[in-house]
């Protein structure tokens, strides 16, 4: 939920010292990482925010690797555009890139910090417009074009962000994103039906969990004064092997990131969900899961949480059919294995 590195327009597209082809992985300051593997080029895209330095104007880039050890790039893969709800200069937060009937959609979080929302009482920090958008395009490097540029899917009232595509079993698509704790206190996850193009939602958004739910949390902090929230951040959806519907999603344990996950008992969207035991912590959260070429599954974090020094951390992943297991740090692709691990092997 945080802006990346960023780039420099007509030339490279670099920051940070970044740029000397090939690129390690532990080179790459990474905030809320998102790997795409691309089964006919045998190519993997990794897609992070970006920051002009000279004009302050927020995109997205992406780097490509074939062996998720040795990088090129970045390239630029989408600018946010002058004239829409959100403001280019105030950043653009979690993209990931999602394959659907045989195009490319983009889902990013917007920012307008001039638009100011109406705020409930205990709320101690302003409320601006903020939420997932959706882009499209022919290719996994872009240019992305905006489906919607007059405000954001989820309603535009929320203080909304790391919105994702889930498909449901009906083969209908669905935007579940994070109700910011700013606005809320204690953190939801919500989602909201989209058309099948993927250019509007029909209906009104369904709540799936909130923050509180998970009892390692409620360990940690006691609502006691409204400075105590509950932050709700990163979902991501997978069936496992069993038929399982499993959310990955973040939160904080005393004082600490976390990548967790929840289970629908249902194996329905619309819930109950049941929280389940941290995955990784020692400041390690926003992940996600993708298929490597060699038929294994990895999960990706970022660690720390703070720039400027967050990095994209690698776990060998096992799917164990109602929920996943880490099966290893991979240092030897991210140069650093020593991220920890909670939760069953």
């Amino acid at each position: 939920m945080l802006a990346g590195t960023s780039f420099l327009k007509g030339e490279a597209r670099v920051a940070d010292g970044e740029g000397q082809e090939p690129l390690l992985l532990e080179d790459i300051r990474i905030h809320d990482p998102w790997i795409l593997p691309d089964p006919e080029s045998r190519t993997y895209h990794f897609y992070t925010s970006s920051r002009d330095p000279r004009t302050r104007r927020s995109g997205v880039k992406s780097y490509r690797s074939k062996d998720l050890k040795h990088w090129t790039g970045p390239i630029s893969v989408f600018e946010i555009p002058d004239g829409i709800w959100a403001e280019p200069t105030h950043g653009a937060w979690a993209p990931e890139v999602h394959r659907h009937k045989d195009r490319f959609y983009l889902f990013v979080t917007l920012h307008n910090q001039d638009a100011v929302l109406s705020e409930p009482p205990d709320v101690w920090r302003k409320n601006h417009l903020r939420g997932t958008v959706v882009a499209v395009a022919d290719s996994p490097e872009g240019p992305f074009e905006l489906l919607k540029p007059d405000g954001p899917h989820p309603p535009r009232d929320f203080m909304t962000l790391d919105g994702t595509l889930h498909i449901d079993a009906g083969g209908k698509p669905w935007m579940v994103y994070c109700h910011e704790w700013i606005q809320k206190i204690d953190g939801t996850v919500e989602a909201i039906r989209l058309k099948d193009d993927l250019s509007d939602t029909i209906g009104a958004p369904i709540h799936l969990f909130k923050g509180s739910d998970a009892p390692w949390l409620n360990a940690s902090l006691q609502p006691d004064t409204k400075q105590l929230s509950y932050v709700t951040d990163g979902c991501e959806l997978y069936r496992t092997r069993d038929g399982s519907l499993v959310m990955l999603w973040s939160s904080y344990r005393n004082g600490s990131y976390v990548e967790t996950q929840a289970r629908s008992t249902s194996g329905k969207l619309e819930g109950p969900w049941e929280q389940l035991d941290p995955l990784v912590d020692g400041d390690s959260g926003h992940g996600m899961i993708f298929d490597t070429f060699d038929g294994g599954k990895m999960l990706v974090v970022h660690r720390p949480f703070g720039k400027p020094t967050t990095r994209a951390k690698l776990y060998d992943i096992e799917d164990a059919g109602d929920r996943f297991r880490i099966v290893r740090p991979r240092g030897d692709l991210d140069g650093d294995g020593r991220a920890a691990i909670v939760g069953g092997r």
